[in-house]
């Protein structure tokens, strides 16, 4: 079965252009003009990604986002015009997956299609619930919880963590975790991870100094302890 892709852009030239063209990759596409018209759509559709303006009349890209990430786990990818990297980083949060800036090459949209939707199967196939000695964490649920406790992770807190969990004992360069997580939207800013790692320490190790669980190996980036496991 076709996979479906949700186009939202108040550009009806744009959507034309890119569903012709996700089309001749055999993806199946629907179409939305504003986040509104998208959230109906997207509750019927079911896609499997959605690629998303972010100024739009009645309801902008970082509102969808907002209500979309409660609904669904689907991958998005921001199709916007240069903004600030704090801009980006905004998004990221709430759980956009990646950002393709206007005006883009289709070679490279298509690209980046393929790349997220190869790295969600991937994550697909694995178990659904994963565990490692106090903590459990439900992927499709998207919750996690320490000694039986639930808390509150960011959508790239909890994407870390799953990274992790999935590969104990793994030696993660920044760059991998950041590729892992958010595609290539973090290009160029390896070190932010450090400030996502140290969040999600005071959230999950019992010592966040001394930490259990995410280990730092020195000169590279972070592994997640398979002793742990």
């Amino acid at each position: 079965m076709s996979q479906t892709i949700l186009v939202v852009d108040d550009e009806a030239k744009l959507r034309e252009m890119v569903r012709l063209y996700l089309e001749r990759e055999g993806y199946r596409v629907v179409e939305a003009a504003n986040g509104r018209e998208a959230l109906f759509a997207a509750r019927y559709e079911k896609p499997d990604l959605v690629l998303l303006d972010l100024m739009m009349p009645e309801m902008g890209g970082y509102d969808f986002i907002r209500q979309f990430t409660k609904e669904s786990d689907a991958p998005v990818i921001v199709l916007a015009a240069r903004i600030e990297e704090s801009d980006k980083v905004v998004g990221l949060e709430l759980g956009a997956d990646d950002y393709v800036t206007k005006p883009f090459g289709v070679q490279e949209l298509m690209a980046r299609v393929r790349a997220v939707l190869r790295r969600v199967g991937q994550k697909s196939r694995q178990p659904e619930i994963l565990r490692a000695a106090e903590i459990s964490l439900d992927r499709s649920g998207r919750t996690v919880t320490v000694t039986g406790n639930l808390v509150s992770l960011t959508p790239s807190e909890f994407d870390l963590l799953e990274t992790f969990m999935l590969s104990p004992g793994r030696a993660f360069s920044r760059l991998d975790l950041l590729e892992s997580v958010s595609g290539d939207a973090y290009e160029g800013y390896e070190r932010s991870i450090d400030v996502h790692v140290r969040n999600l320490r005071t959230k999950i190790e019992q010592l966040p100094s001394k930490p259990r669980y995410i280990q730092t190996v020195y000169g590279m980036g972070y592994r997640f302890s398979a002793e742990a496991t």
